[in-house]
């Protein structure tokens, strides 16, 4: 199920403020509110970003929180929120931890934001990886590969078409609980996050798209290799849209210190740069803007989407 234009290079952004971890947020995000976010969220939409997304943490425990922070919006509320300012641009979850949640609860979340976003929602899905939090909800952390296996099936069923959706598995057994608004599109969109083997084969099999997690260029081709060769081995000839996350960029001369795994230069020059995702079968790659403030943000999210986007076809 491909939901995006062929013919040309998506773009996307994971959105900065909603989640502050040292890995990536800026200085100025910890001092930024909804008034921001919103105003992010407009420029992307106005600019021609495919998606924007907010990722999900139910609660940081006190070891990983000066890495990670605890500044981590829900992304339901936060998508749900940046619909309602936004006209067209797609709604991801990048990524739901949805082994947290039982299925019906996920189901009945997401179908409403699909339903109130006119089919905007992309559910983007993944393992997780804080102990604690499973522990604190009484979800099992060590199998959590297998449960969202399973979820996955089960939310294929909520968030179809079928208003009595059916589900039998090894933990979640329902039917007869119906469940309304269903959402807008016949069938919600899931994109598998994840780079290990495992997370690279329920892509392969059980998604509509792959979120990869941190795979440098390099890596990409083996990793795409290893998808489309699963997906012929089962027989799967249905699309699947393959993401990359890029290097952060920063669109011109930036006369600061970007870091030097940052992309930046003329406009042409990073699109040639981006398009090599296209030459490995990649279909919307994540990108990330370095910036010291909001403006500057902004400024950088409407050049590339002027600037740069025409020369990604």
């Amino acid at each position: 199920m491909r939901i995006l234009p062929e013919g040309r290079l998506a773009y996307g952004m994971q959105l900065p403020v909603q989640s502050q971890s040292t890995i990536y947020a800026e200085p100025w995000e910890a001092d930024a509110g909804p008034d921001d976010l919103a105003g992010i969220a407009r420029a992307a939409d106005r600019a021609g970003f495919a998606y924007v997304a907010s990722c999900d943490h139910v609660a940081i425990p006190r070891r990983l929180a000066d890495a990670m922070s605890t500044v981590w919006y829900d992304p339901v509320a936060t998508l749900a929120f940046l619909a309602a300012v936004t006209e067209r641009v797609l709604l991801l979850s990048h990524v739901a931890v949805v082994g947290l949640r039982h299925p019906l609860v996920t189901a009945k979340q997401y179908a409403t934001l699909d339903h109130l976003s006119g089919g905007r929602l992309v559910l983007g899905v993944g393992a997780g990886h804080v102990r604690e939090e499973f522990d604190a909800v009484g979800a099992d952390f060590e199998r959590r590969g297998e449960v969202l296996d399973e979820t996955i099936d089960a939310l294929r069923a909520t968030l179809g078409p079928e208003e009595f959706p059916v589900h039998h598995g090894k933990r979640y057994d329902f039917e007869g609980l119906g469940q309304r608004p269903r959402p807008a599109r016949e069938r919600v969109p899931v994109w598998v996050g994840g780079s290990s083997p495992a997370a690279v084969r329920r892509a392969a099999l059980r998604g509509d798209g792959w979120l990869p997690q941190g795979d440098p260029r390099d890596r990409l081709p083996g990793q795409i290799a290893r998808i489309t060769a699963l997906r012929a081995e089962a027989g799967i000839t249905e699309p699947l849209t393959i993401g990359a996350i890029t290097e952060p960029l920063y669109v011109g001369a930036p006369g600061w210190d970007v870091g030097r795994r940052t992309l930046s230069g003329p406009p042409e020059a990073l699109a040639a740069s981006l398009r090599e995702y296209g030459a490995m079968g990649v279909h919307q790659v994540q990108v990330r803007f370095r910036s010291r403030g909001l403006d500057e943000l902004l400024d950088q999210i409407s050049t590339f989407g002027a600037d740069v986007a025409p020369h990604l076809t």
